[in-house]
């Protein structure tokens, strides 16, 4: 177990840092966590994201809540991911990030098209808003970990957007780079004719998932 989790914890180090060095947060914004049995593994608050060490990845007990690692001061949306992973047992990684372009949906009343390509609609489907809360709040915590039962990515309202895989923290950070690449596209395709996906090409994909 004891290896197991210094693997868990490098491995939070380096997704934490490769979505920083992609722009897809900022030095000291966004959180990473990954269950690791009955423990929540999650970056602290108020330490660069890109320069993050093994000793510094808290542990939470996932049903108590409990910081078992004292030294460390939690994220503020520690709450929001240990709510995931007690909603969705399924859930092995969480992402939570601020990248430029999904967060400026995040504040508009359009949709990120992810029907333009076959990659997007197959990582995303329809990606979800979760109204408005107040970063850090219990209140925000419930709504994202109950729209988090049917969706993978979301978009938190006028905050930023969050991942979820059930398979593992790499696959989160795929799906919150699609995310940003459709958002980008989404906002070029204004200037295009685009034809999108058809109804039997999504029902094809949707078979694959």
């Amino acid at each position: 177990m004891y290896d197991e989790k210094i693997r868990a914890k490098e491995e939070i180090c380096r997704i934490m840092r490769r979505t920083y060095e992609c722009g897809l947060t900022t030095s000291l914004g966004g959180n990473i966590s990954m269950r690791l049995g009955s423990l929540m593994l999650i970056t602290p608050s108020s330490l660069d994201k890109a320069s993050l060490s093994v000793d510094d990845i808290a542990e939470v007990d996932i049903e108590s809540g409990e910081n078992l690692t004292k030294s460390l001061r939690l994220s503020i949306e520690s709450s929001m991911h240990r709510l995931i992973y007690l909603k969705r047992k399924s859930a092995v990684a969480v992402l939570h990030a601020h990248p430029v372009y999904s967060s400026l949906f995040s504040s508009s009343s359009e949709e990120i098209r992810t029907d333009i390509t076959a990659e997007s609609y197959y990582q995303l489907g329809r990606v979800k808003k979760t109204p408005y809360a107040l970063m850090g709040s219990l209140e925000l915590a419930e709504r994202v970990s109950d729209d988090a039962l049917s969706s993978s990515a979301l978009l938190m309202e006028k905050h930023g957007a969050i991942t979820i895989s059930d398979k593992s923290l790499l696959d989160a950070l795929e799906r919150l780079e699609c995310l940003e690449r459709a958002a980008r596209m989404s906002l070029f395709a204004r200037f295009l004719t685009l034809e999108g996906l058809n109804d039997e090409e999504k029902k094809e994909l949707d078979k694959m998932k």
